[in-house]
């Protein structure tokens, strides 16, 4: 079989040809393959971000949070108890108790909310005093769920109370403040309880008499174990109405009145009774 020239010559260009489908899908399997490796994040890369996540998480968690103080309630029922869990057996240093005596619209004529507000925004200052600073527990009671209690400690709302806590049968302090409660504000409280001025002024700490008869622990009506039950006659007393009052008033002032008359009426003659004898006149008087 004979070939002529320009077959011969046609052959490179069907082989380029023929080549050149294979090539261009060669070039783009290649241009895939590397746009894929540089799509596909590395591990390094990956690990990065979690690693800057978990760093920040761990510098969060070594940062100290400060708490604020927890504030008890005291009740008839629990406040000897509550006031003296945090005493050790053998503490010398008495531990502070700053308590509020707060109440409702009975009580307390709706002024009470500002002080609450203050007392328990204070707990967070409290809280974050250093070490080297006094800094006492906290604890709120409320005379119109309490009456009977603050009857037996004579208290009235909107005032701070300070205890000194001692091991017992040791002597324990109480001291009383009045609070503005138009005006208080945190720092009030605050300053109130870094003050140490005791005197008889209105913006001073005033000291219970140990001697008194209210005083919480070492008053009179608490040595004799008769605080509770005088609470409760004060409670009654306050509950009456000034119209029950009076009228309990007049009841028993009738009643003496009554007693009184009695008493006097008694040596005359019951009704019906005969009557005495006349006595016999003295001889010769002309009637014998």
């Amino acid at each position: 079989m004979r070939f002529s020239t320009a077959a011969l010559l046609a052959l490179p260009v069907l082989a380029s040809a023929a080549e050149s489908p294979f090539e261009q899908y060669k070039a783009k399997f290649q241009n895939f393959i590397s746009n894929f490796g540089a799509a596909a994040p590395s591990a390094d890369k990956a690990d990065a971000p979690a690693a800057a996540v978990t760093s920040a998480t761990g510098k969060a968690k070594t940062k100290k949070v400060v708490e604020p103080k927890k504030i008890s309630t005291l009740t008839l029922e629990n406040w000897k108890d509550t006031l003296y869990e945090p005493v050790q057996p053998d503490a010398t240093n008495p531990e502070e108790w700053l308590v509020l005596l707060t109440g409702r619209n009975k009580t307390c004529f709706g002024r009470c909310d500002r002080v609450e507000a203050a007392f328990t925004e204070a707990a967070l200052p409290f809280a974050a005093l250093p070490a080297s600073q006094r800094s006492p527990h906290l604890a709120m009671l409320n005379c119109e769920d309490q009456p009977v209690l603050c009857n037996s400690w004579a208290a009235n709302t909107g005032g701070l109370w300070l205890f000194e806590m001692l091991p017992a049968p040791g002597p324990i302090e109480v001291l009383t403040k009045r609070l503005n409660l138009t005006t208080v504000t945190t720092q009030d409280v605050l300053d109130g309880y870094a003050s140490t001025e005791r005197s008889e002024s209105e913006t001073s700490w005033k000291v219970v008499a140990q001697d008194g008869y209210f005083h919480p622990f070492e008053g009179k009506f608490a040595k004799l174990g008769v605080a509770v039950p005088i609470g409760y006659v004060l409670w009654a007393l306050n509950a009456i109405p000034s119209w029950g009052m009076m009228l309990i008033v007049s009841f028993l002032s009738r009643a003496m009145m009554n007693r009184r008359m009695d008493g006097m009426g008694g040596g005359q003659p019951a009704a019906g009774a005969p009557a005495a004898a006349p006595r016999a006149g003295p001889p010769g008087d002309g009637r014998s």
